[in-house]
């Protein structure tokens, strides 16, 4: 299969979050990753590729609005499709709904094949739906392929009018290195969690369900890793509950120091909840890393986490907001020290047969390299 010259289309150009974004850089094909907002203004390697504002180039202004009048460009559409014209793009890859309904005039101006990647705010977030809906709408019908990482996503893709023939689901696949992880429970009354503090992860709910655990098992330890606006919240409740003895929040960790937490505690926990707003989960990354390295997840029934979890087989589900539940999950796996090996076990199975990232990588490679421009 020949290779292509592929656009990477990013607002973010290395988000902490946004592991598996990086990781589709490893597609076969030469990459231009373009970044800088949903209409990106910077090609990683070459640097700043947006609108020309001194004088000397006034004069080309008014070419290009004369060449892109019929679909009126600003100056930055200009700009970045000038861009992928030199580069000889063939194939665009839109990182976020969002993003691929704003480049939508530039890619049907220079009649470049474009493929959508949603990842989670952008198919649930109810503003931003309702916003884009137009857009979305126009999207899906010249888009050759749409991305959803879980059942749920591609349903309400479907809903919001993407023909389901379009749709490709693609669940994230770990980073191989998670997979080489060999368990040790060491700590058998520990645990760990990691993510962002926002709404949608509600991380009150894990301290929540941890301080239930305390009561029954008083040195039981919890590693929480992340940041974002409701870490004061959490440090609040662990103040508030005397839990600084039981819950460790590390901040910012490394995938280094991560995969050193999961090599030694005894389950991996994650809250995840529908926002107000709307605001859910893809597929959380961190759970398809747990259950690679081989221990079991403690988690709700939110999202594309039931597409990568079996309850009772790999891990233990609750519902959203069951903070009891969660709690009695935990106490479950302290427990039955056995059965959470082969929980973990099972899981890093599934994953192997499931959900590799060499797997993900190349459901999209076979389909952005199997399309003919058009």
């Amino acid at each position: 299969m020949k290779s292509k010259n592929i656009a990477i289309i990013s607002p973010n150009k290395n988000a902490y979050s946004e592991t598996f974004i990086q990781a589709h850089k490893n597609l076969k094909g030469n990459i231009f990753y373009y970044y800088g907002g949903f209409i990106p203004q910077y090609l990683e390697n070459y640097g700043y590729i947006g609108p020309k504002m001194d004088i000397k180039h006034r004069a080309f202004r008014f070419f290009k609005r004369k060449l892109f009048a019929s679909y009126l460009l600003n100056p930055i559409e200009q700009s970045f499709a000038k861009s992928l014209k030199e580069n000889n793009i063939e194939v665009i890859l839109a990182e976020y709904g969002t993003a691929g309904a704003d480049i939508l005039p530039i890619a049907k101006f220079l009649k470049i094949p474009l493929f959508v990647h949603f990842h989670g705010y952008d198919a649930s977030v109810k503003e931003v739906i309702s916003q884009n809906m137009e857009k979305y709408n126009n999207m899906f019908d010249y888009a050759s392929k749409v991305f959803a990482v879980s059942n749920i996503m591609k349903e309400k893709l479907i809903e919001m009018g993407c023909p389901a023939n379009k749709i490709i689901l693609n669940t994230y696949g770990p980073n191989s290195r998670f997979l080489k992880i060999k368990p040790t429970f060491s700590e058998p009354r520990s645990f760990v969690a990691i993510g962002r503090f926002v709404n949608k992860k509600a991380p009150y709910y894990t301290i929540l369900a941890f301080k239930k655990v305390t009561l029954k098992y008083p040195d039981v330890k919890l590693y929480f890793g992340g940041e974002g606006e409701l870490l004061e919240v959490s440090k609040n409740l662990i103040r508030v509950f005397q839990l600084e003895n039981n819950i460790e929040l590390m901040g910012r960790i490394t995938p280094e120091e991560f995969e050193a937490l999961l090599s030694k505690v005894s389950g991996f926990l994650q809250h995840s909840i529908t926002a107000e707003n709307g605001d859910m989960e893809g597929t959380p990354v961190a759970v398809l890393e747990a259950s690679a390295a081989g221990i079991p997840v403690i988690a709700t029934r939110h999202a594309g986490i039931p597409d990568v979890i079996l309850d009772g087989k790999t891990g233990l589900l609750v519902d959203e907001h069951d903070v009891n539940g969660m709690a009695n999950k935990i106490m479950e796996i302290i427990e039955n020290p056995e059965k959470a090996k082969k929980m973990g076990a099972a899981g890093k199975e599934r994953v192997k047969e499931n959900f590799t990232m060499e797997k993900h990588l190349k459901t999209i490679e076979n389909t952005l390299l199997a399309t003919n421009n058009n």
